[in-house]
Parts: structure tokens; sequence; C-alpha cells
């Protein structure tokens, strides 16, 4: 089988080349990547049978690789640190996975269940984890380096944006920061109770305790967020539509 090694830590690489040596396994190393982007561009290229995939890359996740690979047909193993939260999901979607550090045995199971696994059934169950990890309903998953972050919708405040990054105030008095844009998440969450009213913050309407016609927002926790003067008009319609239903 044509294969691809997608991780972003070089060690991890060698010792699975090194591993797939040592059981002469029937595979074909044809490319290497630690990026989305790369994979992207590689897998596009040389059309592998089968990939080896960490979930957190050097710019983004597993599932953006997933995403605009999905006109290609290849089986898939993944390799996580993650053994709680990031394990369930891949279990939920029965797709084969190793620990790190590999484990020659595991890497030997693994891939005689890949060898039985038909083409349809893998990419049904890419479908399955693409939807447990896909950020819809009333939860967001934040991505950082060494795990992934459920937050609830309900009991998040507000965002707010500063140099590239954002940072995310739950009613709990709990924060994250991420180390993505506003914008990034703008279209996930405009979609539900939030509103921008700056670019540097989205709120959650269901926070807010008053408006002052000046241009601020008092949320219930005392925080102000100012509203920028070319938005106070959209700001306003859009807070008394969603108080009046």
């Amino acid at each position: 089988m044509k294969t691809l090694l997608i991780e972003d830590k070089p060690y991890i690489r060698k010792g699975l080349l090194n591993l797939l040596q040592l059981i002469d396994a029937e595979v074909e190393v044809i490319g290497e990547c630690e990026s989305v982007k790369d994979a992207v561009i590689v897998a596009n290229a040389c059309k592998p049978d089968l990939v080896f995939l960490d979930i957190n890359l050097l710019d983004g996740t597993a599932f953006d690789f997933l995403e605009q690979t999905e006109n290609l047909s290849f089986k898939i193993i993944f390799i996580t640190a993650y053994e709680e939260y990031a394990l369930k999901a891949l279990k939920i979607g029965a797709v084969d996975y190793l620990l790190k550090p590999v484990d020659i045995e595991e890497l030997k199971i693994a891939l005689q269940k890949v060898s039985k696994l038909s083409i349809i059934e893998q990419r049904q169950q890419i479908s399955a984890v693409k939807k447990v990890w896909k950020n819809d309903g009333d939860q967001l998953i934040l991505s950082f380096h060494d795990s992934f972050q459920v937050i609830d919708l309900n009991e998040l405040m507000f965002c707010e944006s500063d140099k590239g990054y954002t940072t995310f105030y739950c009613c709990n008095d709990k924060k994250y920061v991420a180390s993505k844009t506003l914008k990034e998440f703008e279209e996930r969450l405009l979609n539900t109770n939030f509103i921008r009213p700056h670019q540097s913050f989205i709120v959650n309407m269901k926070f807010i305790d008053k408006y002052d016609k000046s241009g601020i927002i008092h949320l219930k926790n005392k925080k102000e967020i100012p509203v920028s003067s070319r938005k106070k008009e959209s700001f306003l319609a859009s807070f008394l539509s969603w108080n009046n239903n």
C-alpha cells in the first residue's frame, strides 16, 4: 500500500518508519508531512492507499486534512497521544488508532485491521468521526497543542481578540486562549445567540444586562464591552429583535 505519514514530530515519524521496516509490512512510504497544507498537497499528488494521521498538526488538525481531501479514497490509522477525550471520539467512529509511543504489536494489529477494511467502510467511519468533532449544537471545540477543550456555548459570555489570539470567557470564571483570530470563530458563533459589536469582541446576548446608547454593553458580570460607531444601529436592531423572540 502506498503510505503517507502525517505527523508533526520528526522523531515519531522516524520511529514509525523503523517499526514498519522491522515488521516488514507491505507498505511503501511515499511521503512524510508535518502540516495540513503539505499533507493535502502530497495526498492529492500521490493518492495514498493508507495514511498514518496525527490528530494535532502544525497548522491545524487531522480533521482539517480530512475535509480538504474528501475526494480521495484512502484508509487511515490515527496516531494520537490523547487517551481520554480524543480516543472516545475515535472509538465512536471505529477508526483504527495507535497511542504514542507506538507499540510494534499494536501496529501489527492496526495494519491487519486496515487490510480487511474496505474503502467504503473507511469513508463511512471518517464521516462518523468528523460528525463527532464537528462544531455544531451547543458546543465549540478548541484545539490546543496537547488537548481539545469543549466549551458549552450556553456558558460562554464573550470572546475577546488580541494580536491574533482569542480569549473565551465563560460564566464559570474559566477562560481559554486559542491561537486563532476572532474571525475564524465568527461564522460558527454568529449562527447562535452571539453578536459581534466590535472588531475585538463577540458577545453572547443572553449575558447582556444593559446597553447604554452611548455605545457600551454591560454584561451581567459587570464587564463592559464597547460597540463600534459603525455597528451601533445593527447591534441595537439585532439585540432588540433577539429580546422580542
